[in-house]
């Protein structure tokens, strides 16, 4: 290579690795971000000695968090809402499984009127979600 003015030399080829550095570092960043973003309400279960997975593909999900307010699937509906919806799901399959997560200081009151919903809507796959208690 010859030097050129002021003595430096010219370059032929191109450096790419600090491009592919970055690239890779955003694949990883998306990567988290992508399997840390999981659907549901947050709430703080209350505890039960022996909990079960009552999860299948077609199960809806129902929360009541701790301000009552309900959930369906994430999304929020009234009481009435949640009646229409159910009967909605009820026509398409008759045995749906249901499971309410009920926040450990939610109003008692919610979660028993969501399961009295599910009782006159003839749902009888209706289970509880709890987390698992602690030792101590």
């Amino acid at each position: 290579m010859k030097a050129g003015p002021g003595g430096r030399k010219a370059y032929d080829d191109i450096n790419i690795t600090p491009m592919l550095d970055l690239a890779y570092v955003l694949l990883v960043i998306f990567i988290l971000m992508a399997t840390a973003s999981v659907q549901g309400i947050k709430v703080e279960l209350p505890k039960a000695s022996s909990s079960v997975s009552l999860a299948q593909p077609k199960t809806i999900a129902l929360t009541v968090n701790n301000q009552g307010q309900i959930f369906m699937d994430a999304f929020p509906v009234t009481i009435s809402d949640l009646e229409t919806r159910l009967r909605n799901a009820k026509a398409q399959n008759p045995e749906v499984p249901i499971v309410l997560k009920g926040d450990a200081t939610a109003q008692y009151g919610k979660i028993t009127e969501v399961l009295d919903l599910c009782r006159r809507l003839d749902l009888n796959k209706v289970g509880l979600v709890t987390g698992k208690q602690t030792a101590g």
